[in-house]
């Protein structure tokens, strides 16, 4: 695999068969589909177009995106909407445990956009929204795909109060790759992240992108250094281009090769690996509890 950095210019390759999405199906789909249309539900698995929405409402898992669909950051992967956001939604925490309820969502994974703007970066409408979550919805549990709230720790530490079932934040690429990848990121930070997360007694979870340019070595340090933090859970997936103005991508990768992964992170301790072409952050995540 090539040690070259990122070129925005280089031809799209071809998607190979395995990358082949089928079609959801099932009674637990067809019903969570009705409701979502019915009264005007937003997950992202729905915006996302994520290839695993109908195993996962067919499981009784769904995410949810807070903090509205604007983000103050410009990440290369990324297809939401950079710009200045409104203002954030006080409102919004009980809408979003009233839709976990009406969906009768088992397990409900919740995002967001990166709020740089706000001082709080988000996390009181973090922490409000797990809160409501809990009392409107008792009998779900929950996992949380934070972003890094820029290193102000006092706002992480309004997520560890609240402590969610399982807490994740991407770690999405290998150190090289950060700032072609997560232009306002830092991977150290990551890293601090879920140290944090850790040693405050939380379950941990992480993911990587595969397919950008990294190296195997490259992947399996990024793996090291995870697990030296604390991190519990990892997913690993496909990177796929969103549209022609984000970094292409530079390899597909054979499920023969994430299966390999797949072995070598639960060798180095990880409790949960989910790895394949088409895993996403919360794929599988009602099986990551523990």
């Amino acid at each position: 695999m090539s040690e070259k950095e990122i070129d925005v210019k280089e031809p799209k390759l071809r998607k190979p068969d395995w990358l082949r999405v089928k079609l959801p199906v099932g009674k637990e789909y067809l019903h969570v589909r009705k409701l979502v249309d019915t009264h005007k539900l937003h997950t992202i698995c729905e915006s996302g177009n994520c290839p695993n929405m109908g195993e996962c409402w067919g499981a009784g898992t769904a995410t949810f995106m807070i903090l509205g669909n604007i983000c103050t950051r410009s990440c290369g992967f990324c297809a939401v909407a950079t710009g200045r956001p409104l203002a954030a939604d006080v409102n919004e925490p009980e809408r979003v445990a009233e839709s976990v309820k009406l969906m009768n969502v088992k397990h409900c994974v919740i995002t967001s956009v990166d709020r740089d703007d706000l001082k709080d970066g988000g996390s009181t409408i973090w922490a409000e929204t797990i809160k409501a979550v809990r009392k409107i919805s008792p009998g779900t549990t929950m996992e949380t795909l934070i972003p890094d709230f820029a290193g102000k720790w006092e706002n992480l530490q309004r997520i560890i109060d609240v402590h969610p079932d399982i807490v994740s934040h991407n770690l999405e690429t290998v150190r090289r790759l950060t700032k072609q990848v997560r232009i306002q990121a830092k991977y150290d930070r990551s890293l601090e992240v879920i140290r944090r997360l850790h040693e405050a007694g939380l379950k941990t979870k992480s993911g990587i992108m595969l397919g950008l340019g990294e190296t195997e070595a490259e992947l399996y340090q990024a793996m090291d250094d995870l697990r030296k933090a604390g991190c519990d859970v990892l997913t690993l997936g496909q990177y796929l281009q969103p549209t022609p103005k984000h970094l292409p991508v530079v390899e597909f990768i054979h499920p023969d090769l994430f299966a390999k992964h797949k072995l070598v992170g639960l060798e180095k301790g990880f409790r949960f690996v989910e790895s394949g072409p088409l895993v996403r952050s919360s794929y599988h995540a009602e099986k990551h509890l523990f």
